[in-house]
């Protein structure tokens, strides 16, 4: 295998390769150079190899994966004045087309002519170098390390999402999900001075790391109704007249259900787990509640920045969320280890340098 920017490469369904590619030129005079430290695994990852597509995304040639990275600049354009060569950055890696009326309006996450990484056709980010501008890397500071700057990225889609949900301090909010993102939305739900953080999952392990991480009170899910788990949660969690915000991070038909019904009338859910594309929705009850339902992509105009800025302030930590790291040549067996739900987030190590 060369060296030159080996990349990690899903040539097809289920088929990944490593391949040596060109060092990515910089297309402007904004652009930098990163060279790839720590990229961690996210479900999409794992989607589009085990079945080549998510929704109208489909892989139709072969594509570099991942998305969740962190680096050290290499080379700067010759405009770029926010970061310098040797400044640690995490990545940013979705960038938007900056002229419609979305990405003026801030809400750039929604740009229909988005360039995400590791979404077909666009290359992601599992490289030895990768180029962004210059806006999209956030230098990290000497007491954030690269392994906790490749965790900005599912941090900043909690931030997303809690922002979404508008969480004030004092109120009860209740997750579904005790994945990364789910866990990410208890911690920054805390950090935000949130009363009560529900975390409910059918993983009881998951569920004991979510109660020593962020999470105030944990719910196994069982088989049960939607309206009997709600009150279920509401009663045992002590909960009122129901939360105040509930969030699904899971995607699970049940829990987005449940997630209606247990909350109080007037309350916010955010749909931010994907699952089924269509599924059975309790309308009548988000009507006479009133509730405030909200949809959650991504991360948009300063979830980085905070991200960073919560990290940086010890107000919400993510070094606790990473369970292994693996070398550079062994990230096929660490997609494997992500199918099988072993650990939290497995961070993939950047490529070593030949001898």
């Amino acid at each position: 295998m060369g060296q030159e920017n080996l990349s990690f490469v899903l040539e097809k369904q289920g088929i990944v390769k490593f391949e040596d590619r060109p060092i990515p030129k910089l297309a402007s005079p904004y652009d930098v150079l990163v060279n790839v430290k720590f990229t961690g695994i996210c479900g999409s990852d794992v989607h589009y190899w085990q079945h080549g597509a998510i929704g109208s995304f489909i892989v139709k040639a072969p594509m570099v994966l991942g998305h969740e990275s962190s680096g050290i600049i290499t080379e700067v354009g010759d405009k770029v004045t926010s970061v310098k060569v040797g400044d640690r950055v995490a990545m940013e890696p979705g960038i938007p087309c900056r002229r419609c009326v979305r990405c003026k309006d801030g809400k750039y996450n929604l740009c229909i002519d988005m360039r995400f990484a590791a979404t077909p056709p666009i290359d992601g980010t599992l490289a030895k170098y990768y180029s962004l501008p210059e806006d999209f890397c956030y230098k990290l500071p000497d007491s954030v390390s690269l392994e906790e700057g490749a965790l900005m990225e599912p941090l900043a889609v909690g931030v997303h999402i809690t922002r979404q949900a508008n969480i004030q301090p004092g109120q009860n909010v209740v997750v579904f999900g005790s994945g990364p993102v789910g866990l990410l939305c208890c911690a920054v739900a805390k950090a935000y001075g949130a009363n009560k953080i529900v975390a409910v999952d059918i993983n009881e392990e998951r569920l004991n790391f979510a109660k020593s991480y962020a999470a105030t009170d944990v719910v196994v899910s069982q088989r049960e109704s939607a309206p009997e788990s709600a009150a279920r949660i509401i009663r045992d969690c002590d909960l009122g007249h129901g939360a105040d915000v509930a969030i699904d991070a899971s995607g699970a038909e049940p829990c987005i259900q449940a997630g209606i019904h247990v909350l109080r009338t007037g309350g916010t859910y955010v749909q931010a787990g994907m699952g089924k594309s269509d599924i059975m929705f309790p309308i009548g009850a988000m009507g006479a509640k009133e509730l405030n339902v909200k949809g959650s992509f991504r991360y948009s105009s300063g979830d980085y920045a905070t991200s960073v800025g919560l990290v940086t302030s010890g107000r919400v930590s993510v070094k606790e969320l990473i369970s292994n790291k693996v070398k550079f040549t062994d990230a096929e067996t660490a997609f494997n280890d992500v199918k099988a739900a072993k650990g939290i987030k497995t961070l993939i190590e950047g490529v070593e340098d030949s001898a």
